[in-house]
């Protein structure tokens, strides 16, 4: 390990004097992956200090508790060696953390879909209703949320939602939230009062850059339509609605959100890219079985992860088998409980792999 950090802090630094040269400055694509590299490397840097600190705090005081003859001062450097001992034992774990091979995609902004599953009315409220949970856990961390798309039944359910949430590490926090999450309740037309049981797909995308993904513009179909959404001033007169079609996977991108036709392509083309970059994310995993296949869950749709029980006032992640009560309050995105028990048993799964 201690090779490994030796290693990481002479690269760090020689990074650090890399991104001062104005031939890395004026090329945006060396600058960014730089400052990503430099991102990743920081921390293991301040806290290979530390430990190096620590260490020569030991050693200080096993040399004073060695050659000290009086007995304040035998006791004092006593107490600076148990310290400093906690104090490596510390930051020894945190290494090991910090050291985990990292998702690339983690400090990434990320794409959020929300579709109605199983059950009707019932999952197009419960898809409304986590909606809501996640534009507010959104708001309460800083971030940014819009919303990109949103489709809502007649009853002003939706029946299908994307937002963009923009802010700090969005997807190393948000990743673990894609699969089905199953909700078992009473519905308020239910005359017998059985237990109903319905879901909602949830899907969390990474936003590429070129410099992860590029689309070859050939393979790509546009078209525009005028606003039909009720309310828009001019909706006959101005074509504002893009509808994006990538020719070799089929997938099709409809933005119609703003009165800029220029506001919705650059959505729409954001969005696919989206797509198609989880896309090759899920290949990826499927054929090497990479960190992403480590990590909790694989993040398919059609991975059940989370039930919500009405009756029980529970919530349970079905990864990690734990379960929380106040669901009420759960769903007023109160949230970081389970977020944080999730990142906590990846890392502990990774790390018992990386030392296997």
């Amino acid at each position: 390990m201690l090779d490994k950090l030796a290693y990481i802090e002479k690269k760090y630094l020689e990074l650090r004097e890399q991104m001062m040269d104005p031939e890395i400055i004026s090329d945006n694509k060396k600058s960014i992956q730089l400052s990503r590299d430099l991102s990743w490397m920081q921390e293991i840097y301040d806290l290979y200090q530390d430990y190096k600190k620590a260490h020569q705090q030991k050693h200080e005081a096993q040399e004073m508790i060695d050659t000290e003859q009086d007995s304040e001062m035998l006791e004092m450097a006593k107490e600076q060696l148990k310290e400093a001992e906690n104090f490596i034992e510390d930051l020894d774990k945190k290494i090991k953390v910090a050291l985990l091979p990292k998702d690339p995609n983690d400090d990434k902004n990320i794409y959020l879909e929300i579709r109605p599953a199983a059950g009707w009315d019932e999952a197009g409220l419960f898809a409304t209703e986590l909606l809501k949970m996640y534009l507010g856990y959104a708001t309460k961390k800083w971030w940014k949320p819009e919303i990109v798309e949103q489709q809502l039944s007649d009853i002003g359910w939706v029946k299908f939602a994307m937002v963009k949430i923009s802010g700090n590490n969005v997807y190393s926090i948000m990743k673990f939230e894609s699969g089905v999450h199953r909700v078992q309740r009473i519905p308020t037309t239910e005359s017998q009062g059985r237990v109903h049981t319905s879901t909602v797909t949830v899907a969390i995308m990474p936003e590429a850059e070129d410099l992860d993904f590029q689309i070859d513009p050939k393979d790509v179909e546009m078209d525009v339509y005028a606003g039909s959404s009720s309310g828009w001033q001019n909706a006959n007169k101005n074509q504002t609605w893009v509808r994006l079609r990538h020719i070799p996977s089929g997938l099709i991108v409809d933005i119609w959100d703003s009165k800029s036709q220029l506001h919705n392509k650059d959505k729409a083309w954001s969005v696919l890219k989206a797509r198609l970059y989880q896309i090759e994310l899920d290949k990826k995993t499927a054929e090497t079985k990479s960190l992403r296949g480590d990590q909790i869950g694989s993040g398919d749709r059609s991975e059940k992860i989370r039930t919500y029980n009405y009756p029980q006032d529970r919530v349970t992640d079905h990864r990690i088998h734990q379960s929380w009560s106040n669901l009420p309050v759960f769903l007023t995105w109160e949230i970081d409980d389970m977020i944080n028990a999730l990142v906590l048993e990846n890392q502990t799964r990774l790390l018992e792999e990386s030392m296997k």
